[in-house]
């Protein structure tokens, strides 16, 4: 079994990354906002999202711990 031990404020950053990068997707599929505003924020939301993904592995592979 393995441990991920984080602190709060990497926690805050990895759920909050992944958040607005589902958020972003789900701009981008949806119909309700005119579509040049909803693709400009929804493909910012995924790209930061993104770029986030390769810090936010990292971090959590170097606080894994076999139990």
């Amino acid at each position: 079994m393995r441990e991920l031990t984080l602190r709060m404020p990497m926690f805050g950053f990895i759920v909050g990354t992944r958040a607005a990068m589902a958020f972003g997707i789900g701009l981008l599929v949806s119909q309700r906002i005119p579509e040049r505003r909803r693709k400009a924020i929804g493909m910012a939301l995924v790209a930061m999202g993104a770029l986030t993904t390769v810090p936010a592995i990292r971090t959590v592979a170097g606080h894994l711990r076999q139990v």
